[in-house]
Formats: C-alpha cells, structure tokens, sequence
C-alpha cells in the first residue's frame, strides 16, 4: 500500500521557520520525483518545490525561491520542505505527492495546514 503521510504543520508568526517532512512507503522511492503543493482557501492547488527522481535536482517556485529548502533522505524514503521567512500569504494546507516520471502515475498525501499569522 502506498503512503504518503506529511507532518511538521503547524500555526507560526510572520518571520518564523516550520519544516514540514514527508514519509513515504509502498513504491520505490528514489523512483520518484516528490514535490510540495499547497493550496490555500479559494485558491488552486500550486506546486511549491520539487525534487527529482535519481539525481535529486530541485525546483523552487519563484515565491519561495531562497526562503524554502527541498530536500530528501533516501535512506528513510522521506522528504522534507525546510521553510523559513514565513509570511501570512504562505497560509494553506501543504500536500507531499509523488510521481513517476514520464507516467500518470502518482500518489497524494492528505496534507498538513500551515498558518502563518501576520
């Protein structure tokens, strides 16, 4: 059975750091590109940062570009979204996903909420 399960949200101030992880069972990890969503209330779901399968390259949105960190842990198949600076306008539910390349294939995690208060 594939799981995804995200935990490290949480309610913070303007300013603060969270970091959020992402454990991971069920497929082969390395695999695998894992991202970071979020979706805030009204809004659509946006990817926040990513990183690939085999090499690990990163991606990061340009709105958390040098405030966000992507990394992973292949040993414990888990994935971690360091997040600092924190602003109001970063408030959403964070969801981890994980996709094989060149495939429909991928998997959601339930998410975790992030409040960031002003």
């Amino acid at each position: 059975e594939v799981r995804l399960v995200e935990s490290g949200g949480g309610l913070v101030q303007a300013g603060e750091s969270l970091r959020l992880s992402c454990a991971t069972s069920g497929f082969t990890f390395d695999d695998y590109a894992i991202g970071w969503f979020r979706q805030a209330p009204g809004r659509d779901r946006e990817i926040v940062s990513c990183i690939s399968s085999r090499e690990g390259s990163t991606y990061h949105a340009d709105f958390v570009k040098g405030r966000f960190t992507i990394s992973r842990d292949i040993a414990k198949n888990t994935v971690s979204l360091q997040m600092n600076s924190l602003k109001p306008e970063d408030t959403a539910i964070y969801y981890c996903n994980a996709k094989l390349p060149f495939t429909p294939t991928n998997y959601w995690g339930r998410g975790t909420q992030v409040t960031v208060s002003s």
